[in-house]
């Protein structure tokens, strides 16, 4: 995997790059569609390609190990043969959803013992074993193992989690270094820095992380209880320290908001469920702020559902139909909102890319929040 850094903003941190991988080049900044279980939530993959005009999108250690299981992706060739999916895929290490399974799971040592949300089963993920299940599921971008803290989690409490992710790092390293691809093509691994929002740990960790001189670097813990602005402060800390030359990967967030403040600090790459879930629940994010198609005023209103849309179902639907299709619970309804929600975030960071590179990212950003802000 290459990353070449093509432009800088001329008043801010962002950058826009060019992310080589086997499976194609990935333009930066970038946001991921989640496909958590090999699916992004009420899109195919013909529409993640045509309409969404996803680059890249994430898939799941944790539910792809439990379901469809790690002998049917290896039988199948990998998730990407498996799923129809020909462009690059990133694989979260499962660490997340262990975190968020906190009734059932155990951390220790060795690794986080859990017990499955689909039949109760108990499982171990290991620092190695998270290694082996991402080589089976055959991602062109694996992630570390590590402990996600809570927004809230005391000093001590951070330090003593920060320090266990980096040890499992180091175990997930080497075993990352004495295997191999299953599939023919190259798989990178990205360590995570971790310090929940305690300035002196995020520099501790990023040190660490960094000296580890790997393929791309990630930024966790955070858009997990914390303020926003605390978010903010802990990424520029990180990226002051993590290299210059490498992509930058900010995990689960966010709002459209949380992805122009953070491209402003120098973030690459961003994945989010925010899109596809709120447009599973009639809310649409527009480039005039938030709407809810449930709303009445729509019942009448026989205009695109935006104009100058992110996608082609923008111009050939009204918002009238759109909202007739939820209050009817129509399917097709849950499919447009989510390709509607998913296009609008890929062309709001296509945007950014334009604007980086016509060195005026800072300025047309505030535009854009000041826009939202006033809706």
């Amino acid at each position: 995997m290459s990353f070449e850094l093509v432009a800088r903003d001329k008043n801010s941190q962002a950058r826009a790059g060019l992310l080589q991988t086997a499976h194609g080049e990935v333009q930066t900044p970038i946001f991921m569609p989640v496909g958590t279980a090999g699916s992004v939530k009420a899109v195919n993959q013909q529409e993640l390609e045509a309409q969404v005009k996803a680059q890249i999108i994430l898939g799941n250690t944790y539910h792809l190990y439990l379901r469809p299981g790690l002998s049917i992706l290896k039988e199948a060739g990998g998730l990407h043969k498996f799923m129809s999916w020909n462009k690059p895929i990133l694989t979260d290490s499962g660490g997340f959803q262990v975190y968020s399974l906190s009734h059932r799971r155990k951390m220790k040592e060795e690794g986080v013992t859990f017990q499955s949300h689909i039949d109760g089963s108990r499982h171990l993920f290991s620092p190695e074993n998270v290694v082996d299940t991402q080589r089976i599921i055959g991602s062109d971008i694996m992630m570390a193992l590590d402990e996600c803290t809570p927004g809230t989690a005391d000093y001590n409490y951070a330090r003593s989690s920060m320090e266990l992710t980096h040890r499992w790092l180091d175990r997930g390293l080497q075993r990352y270094n004495e295997t191999e691809p299953l599939y023919g093509y190259e798989q990178y691994y990205f360590p995570i820095v971790q310090g929940c929002v305690y300035p002196d740990l995020r520099r501790q960790s990023a040190e660490y992380i960094a000296s580890k001189d790997c393929a791309g670097y990630a930024i966790g813990g955070l858009a997990v209880g914390e303020p926003a602005e605390k978010m903010y402060e802990m990424i520029e800390v990180v990226n002051e320290i993590l290299p210059l030359d490498r992509p930058r990967y900010l995990m689960g967030v966010g709002t459209p908001e949380n992805l122009l403040e953070a491209i402003e600090r120098g973030v690459d790459m961003f994945d989010c469920v925010l899109p596809t879930r709120n447009g599973r629940n009639a809310s649409l994010f527009t480039k005039q702020g938030k709407i809810n198609m449930r709303n009445k005023r729509w019942a009448n209103d026989f205009s695109p559902i935006e104009a100058g849309g992110a996608a082609d179902i923008d111009l050939l639907y009204s918002k009238a139909y759109l909202r007739h299709l939820f209050i009817a619970d129509e399917l097709l309804a849950l499919q447009l909102a989510s390709i509607h929600n998913l296009a609008f975030y890929l062309w709001l960071i296509t945007e950014a890319r334009k604007h980086i590179i016509n060195q005026d990212f800072a300025e047309w950003k505030k535009q854009m929040i000041s826009q939202w802000v006033k809706q």
